[in-house]
């Protein structure tokens, strides 16, 4: 059978359709894998290893996570470096980016004498010419160099608050470095004595904003300590120091340590400038040692003179031995003195005495013996002086054949009296004792070292002051009818507010109690009573039972509110003590009331131990033909305000 001419032609036409298919096919697989990896070459070498190339007939897939938007173009115009960027389809992602977060913003205002100067970084829309305004103003100053630094941030929170605190803290220090953040705040301040750096330090704490941490630093020079002086002693209340100096730190820890070592809980020494060796610290270490081995006695350093002083009870060669030894062991800068007293004789009745008493109120009195009349005028001038003439009482009495200095001694023991806010000092021809109360932590050393210099040499001296923070100007301590009356008055302008028939504080007076609680923050020590009233209405037993369980509230929401300083009695006095009449309502509602009493008014201006200061009556010394008391003392009234 023949098949038609045509149809081997048909064939061999198909046939070679089918080969230039297949052809195509494996020419387009080829040039897709060649440009698939040339790319995906490409994008390695140039450090986009994230990306991942796949390719779809002469298009060129780009797939993957880029980091940012910025690295997503960069791999897409790589890839069309090698392929015509028209085939590169770019499906990348790009990573989520967080939420930008703002810098952190902070002023460094540094302040001297030449001017003020800002530096930092600070919110584009904080008012920032009204804060150099305020600063100018708060430091007296038109010199302030801006070199701040501003971004378009939002003002961090607190921002304001510690802003406010630097302008208190610029004003309060002349010479100072102060860094402020919405969350830190840093005062470097230089003061000029410690007394000062004190003052800074208390007024920047009452200032600090609540809930900011704020790190102060208040420095203040070395002091200029003249006479250089030491002083240790051990008597029947154990070892002390009645004052303590150090040329550097390494003899501050020395004589500290020595200080423990000898039973000294809590020594302290202050370092200043003036010692008269560099061997300070070795010869105090070695004075105390010669005290501890007598027993009882002091050892006084003033400056490069010793004084080594025993009891009458100490052992006459035992004190000449820790003498001799002392002497031997002491650096030659030091000269020695020692003093050994008699024992007391019980029959000696006629001892020349200088006596001067300073009264809680003020008043001073001079009482005993002073050499002739010249002394005498001398003396008073003095005393009018350093306490105002109007306070002056003298009853001094002119006496011949008084030791030599004497004068000289009665105006040191003036002096020392100045440093008491109340107290005596009794002179004796061998010795000096000084008693009282004094609101200067230093005013010990400072009277060690006015005695070691004004008496000289070999002479003995006894102080016991105490050191009491409500006397302390620095600390500005309320005094206990101050507390009472501050608190009568926040309850007489905002009542303490009960429910009818209730004993549960109202909550509309949880600021009045929370303006109370502040009030008796610095009320330290004292005793106070939480008093409360009733009117009439009802029966008396029960109103009784109401007003205590009332004060009884009172009482612990202050308590609630960390009033711990103060030893509170909640009392109840019912209906026995009305101030109006009970039979209006006007009266009711004044009867209905609570009132803050003092408990103890003596604490606030008695000292302690010393019946002479506590009297301001002198101590018997000699017959007088005439007398004359301080004053005498008042308590505060008691304050009681309306309260419902």
């Amino acid at each position: 059978m023949h098949l038609p001419s045509f149809v081997p032609t048909l064939v061999a036409f198909v046939c070679a359709a089918l080969l230039a298919l297949l052809g195509a096919n494996l020419s387009a697989r080829a040039i897709e894998t060649v440009s698939e990896h040339a790319v995906a070459r490409k994008l390695k070498l140039e450090g986009y290893e994230w990306v991942e190339v796949q390719s779809d007939g002469l298009q060129v897939v780009l797939t993957g996570t880029a980091p940012n938007e910025t690295k997503q173009l960069a791999a897409q115009r790589a890839a069309g470096h090698v392929v015509d960027p028209a085939r590169v389809i770019n499906v990348m992602d790009i990573e989520t980016q967080e939420k930008i977060v703002a810098p952190r913003f902070s002023i460094e205002i540094l302040r001297n004498d030449d001017g003020i100067s800002l530096i930092g970084l600070v919110p584009s829309t904080w008012s920032r010419d009204t804060f150099i305004e305020d600063l100018k103003s708060a430091g007296s100053t038109g010199s302030i160099a801006d070199l701040l630094e501003q971004a378009d941030y939002t003002v961090p929170e607190a921002w304001d608050t510690a802003m406010d605190f630097g302008l208190d803290a610029i004003k309060l220090l002349p010479r100072s470095k102060i860094s402020l953040a919405a969350d830190q705040i840093t005062v470097t301040g230089l003061a000029d004595s410690e007394d000062q750096k004190r003052r800074f330090e208390r007024t920047l704490t009452d200032k600090m904003p609540k809930g900011l941490p704020v790190d102060i630093k208040i420095s203040a020079p070395r002091p200029i300590i003249t006479p250089f002086t030491a002083r240790f002693l051990i008597d029947e209340s154990g070892p002390q120091f009645d004052a303590c100096s150090a040329e550097t730190v390494q003899g501050q820890t020395r004589i500290l340590a020595a200080a423990r070592a000898a039973g000294i809980a809590e020594p302290t020494c202050e370092i200043g400038l003036g010692s008269p060796t560099a061997e300070w610290a070795r010869a105090v270490e070695t004075g105390m040692r010669s005290i501890q081995a007598l027993g009882a006695g002091s050892i006084t350093f003033s400056d490069s003179e010793v004084t080594l002083v025993g009891t009458p009870t100490t052992n006459a060669a035992l004190f000449d031995t820790v003498a001799g030894e002392l002497e031997a062991a002491l650096p030659a800068t030091f000269t020695l003195y020692t003093t050994l007293p008699e024992p007391e004789n019980d029959t000696a009745t006629d001892t020349a005495q200088f006596v001067a008493l300073r009264s809680p109120e003020g008043q001073v009195q001079l009482r005993g013996r002073i050499g002739d009349e010249r002394s005498q005028i001398a003396v008073e001038a003095y005393a009018k002086s350093a306490f105002g003439s109007n306070t002056i009482y003298s009853a001094l009495r002119q006496v011949e054949g008084l030791p030599k200095g004497w004068s000289v001694r009665a105006l040191a023991a003036i002096e020392a009296l100045a440093t008491l806010d109340n107290g005596s000092v009794t002179m004796q021809p061998g010795s000096v004792r000084v008693r009282g109360r004094t609101g200067d932590p230093a005013a010990k050393s400072t009277i060690t070292r006015l005695l070691a210099e004004k008496l000289g040499s070999g002479q003995t001296f006894d102080i016991e002051v105490d050191y009491v923070r409500q006397l302390d100007p620095v600390l500005d301590l309320p005094t206990a009818d101050e507390c009472v009356s501050r608190a009568n008055d926040i309850i007489s302008a905002s009542k303490i507010v009960f429910a009818p028939g209730s004993t549960e504080v109202d909550d509309s007076s949880t600021d009045t109690l929370d303006r109370l609680a502040k009030s008796f923050e610095k009320c330290e020590g004292m005793e106070i009573e939480i008093g409360a009233h009733s009117d009439s209405q009802g029966g008396e037993d029960m109103n009784l039972q109401l007003s205590q369980a009332r004060a009884n509230s009172v009482l612990n929401a202050l308590i609630s509110r960390r009033v711990v300083s103060v030893d509170f009695t909640a009392k109840g006095y019912g209906e026995a003590e009305p101030i109006a009449d009970n039979e209006t309502e006007e009266g009711r509602e004044a009867n209905r009331r609570i009132a803050f009493k003092l408990i103890d008014t003596t604490a606030d201006a008695t000292p302690d131990g010393d019946p002479d200061a506590r009297t301001g009556t002198a101590p018997e010394t000699e017959t007088e033909t005439e007398t004359e008391t301080a004053p005498e003392e008042t308590n505060g009234d008691e304050t009681e305000n309306e309260q419902n």
